[in-house]
């Protein structure tokens, strides 16, 4: 593990870009950005393209370490080059921003009103690329989408349990236990998941550091307290279908929890703008995500 990245990690100012889009959300991301369909004929030309937005995203001069702590990025993101170097160190040796890796291979089918994460299959060998690639953190996903205390249990338990294993390997994961911002009893959903949650920390080693991202509370501040765990680095925020200007709205107002954007990141931004227009509509993006982050 990385010290000074950790540290940056913990005290940092700023918040998470999520680059992290995969498989299925890879061609909505592309069109939003205005990239058809018909634009690549196999998932090696979708990439290819995903990762020409997500380079132009990187090199602006608007994503920099004075706003931005960390990128969270795709494996096929991680293993390809931005000027020579792979994605992660020019992250951290050009930008100084951290890297952090998705790890989930996607969500299993809807049971006790949760999607679990799939079987990591292939965990141990990605980690040995991380390693390879200079990764700092993981990130991995499940989704709460009904009050079921049994299925948020199993959540909780499936996500730490691959903590633990993800930190013996020397990295700190992100646990993303999702809750569908659509959900009935959302609050209700919210307030068992970090029962869970807590009793999962109190059992937890003292050398086991994790980070939380989650949907923004609808209690304001529900999570704020978890800081006060020795293994917890830090609380970043999905924006889960909500717009950014929403999203800001809702994350100003929850201490000890900064941004950590996708959509709500590249809302706008579009393959047909000159340098200028992109770099001036994304400079505004992040520093209104950058304010909603840190102004509480």
């Amino acid at each position: 593990m990385n010290t000074k990245q950790l540290e940056r990690m913990r005290t940092g100012k700023g918040f998470v870009a999520a680059l992290d889009q995969s498989g299925g959300s890879t061609p909505k991301a592309l069109k939003l950005y205005g990239v058809m369909e018909d634009s690549y004929n196999n998932d090696e030309e979708m990439f290819k393209l995903v990762h020409d937005m997500r380079t132009r995203i990187i090199k602006s001069p608007s994503f920099s370490s004075e706003r931005i702590l960390a990128a969270i990025l795709f494996k096929v993101t991680m293993n390809s080059k931005i000027d020579d170097l792979y994605t992660a160190d020019f992250l951290w040796e050009q930008k100084g921003i951290v890297p952090i890796l998705k790890v989930d291979e996607g969500l299993a089918d809807l049971n006790n009103g949760v999607q679990l994460m799939k079987p990591m299959k292939n965990l141990d060998e990605l980690l040995e690329n991380a390693k390879e690639r200079n990764i700092f953190g993981t990130k991995m996903r499940s989704v709460i989408k009904e009050l079921n205390e049994n299925g948020i249990k199993e959540i909780v338990e499936q996500q730490f349990e691959y903590a633990k294993k993800i930190s013996k390997a020397g990295f700190v994961p992100i646990i993303e236990p999702e809750v569908d911002i659509n959900a009935e009893k959302k609050s209700e959903i919210e307030e068992v998941l970090k029962k869970e949650v807590v009793k999962q920390l109190e059992a937890l080693e003292k050398d086991v550091y994790v980070m939380f991202k989650f949907t923004i509370p609808t209690v304001e501040n529900l999570y704020s307290d978890l800081v006060n765990f020795e293994q917890v680095v830090r609380i970043v925020a999905l924006s889960g279908g909500y717009s950014r200007e929403l999203s800001n709205e809702l994350l100003s107002k929850n201490q000890n929890m900064i941004a950590s954007f996708s959509r709500a990141l590249s809302e706008g931004l579009n393959v047909n703008q000159t340098e200028k227009e992109f770099d001036e509509l994304l400079d505004s993006s992040i520093e209104s995500i950058y304010k909603a982050s840190i102004e509480k």
